[in-house]
């Protein structure tokens, strides 16, 4: 069976009924502080929220889709050979979660033989939902697109971790994409890319991801306008990294980022 663009309504409804259910039980953990941290084998964090919060996930896609398989960070993958595939990363951005920093958010996303045909992210303490389907971006029921931007000299340019850049890609070429953005912040993990999609702010751009992180943020981002490619220009799905901005932005930063 082909991708019918009709079921992006099912899968829209679907997806909002997931988040009613997984974001009151991460804003809660998120404002009592119950929680204990600890460190998965790659020295990453993870807490009860992240891992509770997928166990609610996955529950539900089974209860309604059976027959669909699922990527998840906590719990490992499920018929990843399926028709349709959903990815989770129920927080993303445990780092600013566990200190208090609402720059987190759940990523929820499918695809459908391999490609990603939905996708959203979720913001549950400050109720922001922003759904994509490659064709068009929600943010909480509204059309939002990409805003207009000449070049990084009028630029607000994103990333999550400057240190990483440092480690998987090459540094100098970066720090000349620094000097040259009008304005350059930390506001990363998915609400980086919520930014980018809303029109908020210009560009993102992560040096080393997971499928999880960067799966279901493309049919958000190409939804709302944005050209999405891996740290070379590649295709994202098939990567590692990530680059989201509007084309002609998204063109000067590739160039800038050649070393």
């Amino acid at each position: 069976m082909n991708w019918d663009a009709a079921k992006s309504g099912e899968f829209r409804a679907f997806i909002e009924m997931l988040v009613s259910k997984s974001g009151p039980f991460i804003t809660n953990h998120f404002r009592d502080g119950s929680w204990n941290l600890e460190l998965k084998e790659d020295a990453t964090p993870v807490t009860e929220a992240d891992r509770g919060a997928e166990q609610i996930l996955r529950g539900l896609i089974s209860q309604s889709y059976p027959d669909h398989g699922i990527i998840g960070e906590e719990y490992g993958n499920e018929r990843e050979d399926a028709e349709f595939v959903w990815v989770l990363d129920p927080i993303d951005g445990t780092a600013s979660f566990v200190h208090g920093v609402p720059l987190f958010g759940t990523l929820i996303g499918l695809l459908h033989r391999g490609q990603p045909v939905i996708g959203a992210i979720h913001q549950p303490v400050v109720g922001q939902l922003c759904i994509g389907d490659n064709l068009e971006t929600t943010l909480n029921g509204q059309s939002v697109t990409v805003r207009p931007c000449d070049g990084l000299a009028t630029a607000s340019v994103l990333t999550t971790d400057i240190a990483n850049v440092r480690k998987y890609q090459e540094a100098a070429a970066f720090e000349k994409l620094q000097r040259d953005a009008k304005l350059f912040r930390t506001w990363g993990d998915c609400f980086g890319y919520l930014l980018v999609a809303t029109g908020k702010a210009d560009a993102m751009l992560d040096p080393i991801m997971n499928p999880w992180d960067v799966l279901p943020i493309i049919p958000v981002l190409r939804g709302a306008g944005a050209v999405v490619t891996d740290w070379r220009g590649g295709d994202p799905v098939q990567g590692n990294s990530c680059i989201a901005a509007a084309p002609a932005l998204h063109a000067e930063i590739l160039r800038t980022l050649q070393p």
